[in-house]
Formats: structure tokens, C-alpha cells, sequence
């Protein structure tokens, strides 16, 4: 049992059991004694990923805040290397500091391990990040994957060797290698198991691969089909020709030449539709799923109808992983190495450009796609398929800006906002926009979107003056284009901008005009928003009934839509209403009603604002210690968001007072006792609504 607070961090699920690797496990404990990185190197298969995920397992109980794993494969920028660590970690950064800054602070005081996996191509980057976070926090250790070392003074280094195999005389049971192959050749072909009529050849294969995990992995994966004597043969002619073919093959070590002989000969293998699938494929970073690869890879040479058969048959010959997913929905992942020789092939075959076309386009649907059903009833399951698709994403806004054709890349990071506005995602967000609205700086309907997905991002970051400096142009954008959805987007950024700031006089008619023109039939992001600004003006006047009403109405709509995400903003809202009316239990009922949906949605800001609510509700109520302990769970999620209560003047002033009433209460040593031990739980792991002393008096 762990106590609260300890984080056991997102360490992923390990695929098989380890083989072999007990002495580098052994060197990895005792390294991580002492040593603040450690950085496994070694050929791409060789096993430095499964080997760090299986270290990082036993190591979990040495660290309080922690083990937390950050897949670093999918990312083609060095500029996200910051942003994947701060995804990794239980952070939401929602200011406008640099995201390093950020995390580095975030670490500072805790003890945990960062595992980053896959550096080799993003070395510079990743040696920057860890000198910056080990110089930041003393209480940190990083254990790196990597081809190439990350060249830092503090740095050890472990190499990964391939498995030992069987030498002439020796017992073929004393190999890892050996085992490792029949374990897998045993999963692909029930039954299979090592003999004295097999032993010579499975023996010899092992020694053709060098004891490779992922060669052997390969081979395995084809004994169902081809018996393994034949396997060796076929292997060592392959070798063969590969070792006399030049001299660059000659100067390789023989791991390098082990693996291209294994992934060229399950290559031959494979048919040629496999073939040309497994190239395809290689545009994928991250995961897909069957929906994208037929989206993708299909036309006259591959069927779509044929697309779901042939990723099945990677999948049997171990060329591609199977991923459960919560949802129930199929997802795939191809190694990374396996990945890079199916990119080579792409680029021989003259697909490159055409494929990664065809990939920005189905991630541009997916996008408007999601971007139109929002504000409906799918709002988890979008998040959720969006997080899945955040590396694809990623990869396709690289593409979009490195390679300018229309307005793709204002129009995707554009249709994004729901994922980096309402998912959490702010900072991100903010980078993509920026590059793509300093790139295309013409006038259009997609420059208008994203200039409104980056206002809406500088409010979340507490940046509203910012935010409505973008207004002009949004207004006049929407005017040249005779847009009046873009008109009412650029009314209700000048409103909310503007009430964030303080300045309601002028939110007031900016908001009730949207609202005035608002048709139920449709929901979207202006009437909604401009009915939170309209209700926060009519509590600030103290019209309580009004700002009701207002709510009500604008709970009514997102309740025929399906919609929870503003609804539950508008929750959030009444809860004020009601603490402005001296009804704690009505604005406790609210609130819980927001922090529900919030947290379902993995809203870090929504979160934070909901349990301010609920801690000025239980002190109202007189229930001091609850009240306490609440506020330091919502401080913790505050220390990572940026400025409390978004800036917001009044409540901020509110959180204030709700706390200087509980300390007074409880006196300055039980506030703090309660205090921490809300800072130290689990958001996501228990019920904060249920604190230690929720069921009685605490005062």
C-alpha cells in the first residue's frame, strides 16, 4: 500500500517477461544508488527500452513521487522534448513561462525518476533538459535510452550487449538467447520447443543473429511457417551476401549487420502488399489505429478492403504491436527501428511525400471532424482519441509547417482548440499556433480560427490583454469574409478578455449582444462563454437571480446537446452564485457537479476552480479542517497551472479570505497539518470530496 501522495507514476504495461538481463539489472540498482543519469546505449533492438521499463518497475518504491515514463520516439521537434516530460508528469502548466522553467520548478522538491526513452535523435535536446533538471532538482534521477550517449560529466553509461549465445560445446540450456527463442518461437507455434533433433540449428540461428533480441524476435515470429533448419539457411545465405557486399557493411559492428540481416529477411519474407504496407505505415509516429491505416495506406495497389487482413499479418510476424486501449478500440505501434527501415523503403519506392501528404490530410479531417462534434455528447471519448492521436498530431503540424500548402497548418493547429484549450494542453498549443500564424500571415478564414484558438489559450495562461489584442484582426478578418461565426468569436474573446481583466463595464454589453443573437438550435464556444461572462457580472453586482437565470438557460442548452465540458463552467458558476446568496450546501452540490465532469475530462483549471468552490463552501458551512485540506489539494494543482483562479480579481480575493477563515478556526499548526495533507493526495487517485473529517463538524 502506498500512502497518500506517492505517485507510481505511468510506467507502461511490459509485453513479456525479461530474459537474460539480470546482471544489467543488478549493475541499473546499483548505479541508481548513487548515479543522478544513467544512460542505456546500445544498437536499435538490442532490448535498452523493455530493459529500462523493467529497472524503472523494481525501482518504483524508491522513489516517493514516483516512477514516470516519457516515450520520446514520436517527436520530430526538439522544441516538445519539455512538453512530452511535462505530459508525462501530473502537470498542467497553464502560464506563459517557458515549459522547461515550468517542470524544472514542478521537481524541485520531489524524489522520483524520469525515464526518458529515445533519445538518439533528439541527443542535444534531451542533454540540455537533464543537466537542467538535475542542476534544478536534488532529489531527481533520469535513466535514458539512447543509441549514442547524451555527454554529460555526471553521466554513466551502461551498454546494452546482445543476449549470450551457445558456443561450439556448450549446453544449449545455458543460453539466453536460446531461451528467448523458444520462449517466442513457442508463441507463435504452439508446441515448438527446443530438442536434441533441433538443438545444432536453433543453436546456430542464435549465433547468425548474434544474439539480437529483436533478430531473434523476428525469426521467431516465422518458425510457425518455416522449419528451422530451412530458417538457418535461408539466414546465413542472406549474411553472407550482406557481409561481402561493401565495404561500408564490412565496417559495421555484426549487431548492425544481425539486425538489417533479420529485418531484411523478415522484409523478404513478407508478401508484397506486406511489403508495401509495412512502408506505408512508417508515417505513423506513435500509434494507429485500423481507421488511419486504411485512410492512409489504401489505393489501387492496397485495397482498403485488404488493409485490416495485412495489419493482422504484420502483427503474427512480429513487425507490428498490438495495443489494448480502455476505449476497446485497436491500436497498433510499430518499433521504432522497424519503423526507420520502412521509411527507408517509402523513400526508395518515391511514396515519401505523397504519404505523408495523405497523412496530414486524414489528421486535418480528423480534426474539423472534431473540432464540429464538441459540443456534444462525446466529449470524453474525443479527448481520449485525441490524446492517442497527440503524436500523429504532432507529427502532421510539422509536416503542415515544414512543408506550406494552403493554409493547412493555420487551419489544423486552428481546429485543434478544443484539445489544447479545453484538454489541457494550453502550452503546446501556444507553440504550434505561433509558428503557424508568424508563417502565414495572409488574411483568410483559417488564420481567423487560429488567431481565436490562441486568444482563448492566453486567457487560460492568464495572459487576457494579450488575448484581446487579437480582437481587430479577428473582426476584421470575419468582415472581409462575411463570416459571422467569426464575428461573434472575435465579440466574445473582447468580452471574456475583458472580464478576466477586471473590466466588466465594457464585457457587459459585448456579451448580452452575443447572447441576444444566439439560436439554441446550434451550440458553440461564443453564447456559451458570453453567458459565463454575463453571469459573473450580474454576482459581481450582486443580481444573484439574474446570474441564475442566465445559467440556467445556458445549462439547458448544453443539457439537449450532451455537451459538459462549458456545462460544467457553468456549474462551477452557480456554485458562486449560491456562496453569494450564504447557501453553502446548494453551492457544494454545484460543485461537485464540476469537479465530476472535470476530472472525467482531465481538466486541470476546471479542477483547481471547483475545489476553491468546495473549500469556501465547507469553511462557509463550518468545517475548518475539510475546508483546509481542500485548499491544499486545489494549491497543488495551482502550483502547476500559473496564476490562481486564472487572475480573476474577486475570486482570488476569495480564496483569501477562505483561507484566513480556516486558519483562524483551526489555528496555525492544525490549518497546516490539513493544508499538507491536501497538497499530498492524488487528485486522480481519491475522492478529495471525502476528506478526513467530511462527515463532521471540524471547527
Amino acid at each position: 500500500m502506498t500512502q497518500a501522495g506517492q505517485r507510481l507514476g505511468n510506467l507502461p504495461t511490459p509485453t513479456a517477461a525479461l530474459i537474460g538481463r539480470h546482471a544489467e539489472l543488478d549493475e541499473l540498482a546499483r548505479l541508481g544508488r548513487r548515479a543522478r543519469l544513467v544512460t542505456l546505449t546500445g544498437v536499435g533492438g538490442v532490448g535498452k527500452s523493455r530493459l529500462a521499463l523493467e529497472a524503472a518497475l523494481q525501482q518504483q518504491s524508491d522513489f516517493t513521487d514516483g516512477v514516470w515514463w516519457v516515450e520520446l520516439a514520436g517527436l520530430q521537434e526538439g522544441a516538445l522534448v519539455a512538453h512530452a516530460v511535462a505530459e508525462a508528469l501530473p502537470l498542467a502548466d497553464q502560464t506563459t513561462r517557458p515549459m522547461l522553467d515550468v517542470v524544472a520548478e514542478y521537481l524541485a522538491g520531489r524524489n522520483l525518476l524520469l525515464v526518458l526513452d529515445t533519445c538518439e535523435h533528439l541527443v542535444d535536446t534531451c542533454a540540455m533538459i537533464a543537466e537542467v533538471l538535475l542542476r534544478s532538482a536534488p532529489g531527481l534521477r533520469i535513466l535514458a535510452t539512447s543509441r549514442r550517449r547524451l555527454g554529460l560529466m555526471v553521466e554513466e553509461v551502461v551498454t546494452v550487449a546482445p543476449l549470450p549465445v551457445p558456443r561450439p560445446g556448450q549446453a544449449i540450456t545455458d543460453s539466453a538467447a536460446v531461451t528467448l527463442l523458444a520462449r517466442r518461437a513457442a508463441d507463435a507455434s504452439p508446441g515448438f520447443t527446443v530438442s536434441a533433433a533441433n538443438a545444432a540449428h536453433v543453436a546456430q540461428l542464435c549465433r547468425i543473429l548474434d544474439g539480437l533480441p529483436l533478430a531473434i524476435e523476428l525469426a521467431a515470429a516465422r518458425l510457425a511457417e518455416i522449419p528451422v533448419a530451412e530458417l538457418v539457411g535461408r539466414l546465413a545465405h542472406r549474411f553472407d551476401v550482406l557481409h561481402a557486399a561493401d565495404g561500408s557493411v564490412d565496417a559495421d559492428p555484426p549487431w548492425h549487420r544481425a539486425l538489417r540481416t533479420a529485418i531484411g529477411w523478415s522484409h523478404e519474407l513478407c508478401t508484397p502488399a506486406e511489403r508495401l504496407l509495412w512502408a506505408r505505415l512508417s508515417v505513423f509516429a506513435g500509434s494507429f489505429d485500423t481507421e488511419a491505416a486504411v485512410a492512409v495506406c489504401s489505393d489501387e495497389h492496397l485495397p482498403e478492403e485488404h488493409i485490416p487482413a495485412l495489419v493482422g499479418a504484420l502483427v503474427d510476424n512480429s513487425l507490428v504491436t498490438w495495443q489494448p486501449t480502455s476505449d476497446g478500440v485497436e491500436r497498433f505501434r510499430i518499433l521504432d527501428t522497424l519503423r526507420e527501415y520502412g521509411a527507408y523503403w517509402l523513400r526508395e519506392l518515391g511514396e515519401e511525400d505523397r504519404l505523408r501528404r495523405r497523412h496530414l490530410a486524414y489528421y486535418q479531417e480528423f480534426a474539423r471532424r472534431a473540432d464540429a462534434a464538441w459540443f456534444g455528447p462525446g466529449q470524453v471519448e474525443l479527448r481520449s482519441r485525441a490524446t492517442d492521436e497527440h503524436d500523429n498530431l504532432r507529427t502532421a503540424l510539422d509536416f503542415a509547417l515544414a512543408h506550406p500548402q494552403g493554409h493547412s497548418a493555420l487551419e489544423l493547429s486552428g481546429n485543434l482548440w478544443f484539445f489544447w484549450h479545453a484538454c489541457g494542453f494550453d502550452k503546446e498549443g501556444q507553440y504550434y499556433l505561433r509558428r503557424a500564424l508568424a508563417e502565414d500571415t495572409e488574411p483568410s478564414p483559417e488564420r481567423l480560427g487560429a488567431l481565436w484558438a490562441e486568444a482563448l489559450v492566453l486567457i487560460t495562461l492568464g495572459e487576457p490583454r494579450e488575448a484581446g489584442a487579437h480582437v481587430t484582426e479577428m473582426a476584421n478578418t470575419a468582415a472581409r469574409f462575411a463570416d459571422p461565426e467569426g464575428a461573434e468569436r472575435a465579440r466574445s474573446i473582447e468580452a471574456l478578455s475583458a472580464a478576466m481583466c477586471g473590466d466588466i463595464a465594457p464585457a457587459v454589453p459585448l456579451a448580452q449582444g452575443v447572447l441576444d443573437r444566439h439560436r439554441c438550435d446550434r451550440l458553440t464556444h461564443p453564447p456559451l462563454a458570453a453567458a459565463l461572462v454575463r453571469a459573473m457580472a450580474f454576482i459581481m453586482d450582486g443580481h444573484i437571480d439574474e446570474a441564475v437565470a442566465v445559467l440556467d438557460h445556458m445549462r439547458a442548452d448544453c443539457d439537449r446537446q450532451g455537451e459538459q465540458w462549458m456545462r460544467a463552467y457553468g456549474d462551477f458558476m452557480c456554485a458562486r452564485a449560491e456562496l453569494a446568496r450564504g447557501r453553502p450546501a446548494a453551492a457544494l452540490v454545484h460543485a461537485r457537479n464540476s469537479w465530476t465532469v472535470k476530472r472525467r475530462l482531465r481538466d486541470p483549471l476546471g479542477m483547481a476552480m471547483a475545489l476553491d468552490v468546495l473549500a469556501v463552501a465547507a469553511a462557509t458551512d463550518g468545517r475548518a479542517t475539510d475546508s483546509a485540506h481542500l485548499l491544499g489539494l486545489a494549491q497543488q494543482l495551482w502550483d502547476n497551472l500559473g496564476q490562481s483562479q486564472v487572475g480573476v480579481a474577486e475570486w482570488t480575493a476569495t480564496r483569501d479570505s477562505c483561507e484566513q477563515q480556516a486558519r483562524l478556526s483551526l489555528g496555525d499548526d492544525a490549518y497546516t497539518l490539513a493544508f499538507r495533507t491536501g497538497h499530498r493526495t492524488d487528485p486522480n487517485a481519491a475522492d478529495p470530496l471525502t476528506p478526513p473529517s467530511a462527515h463532521g463538524s471540524s471547527s
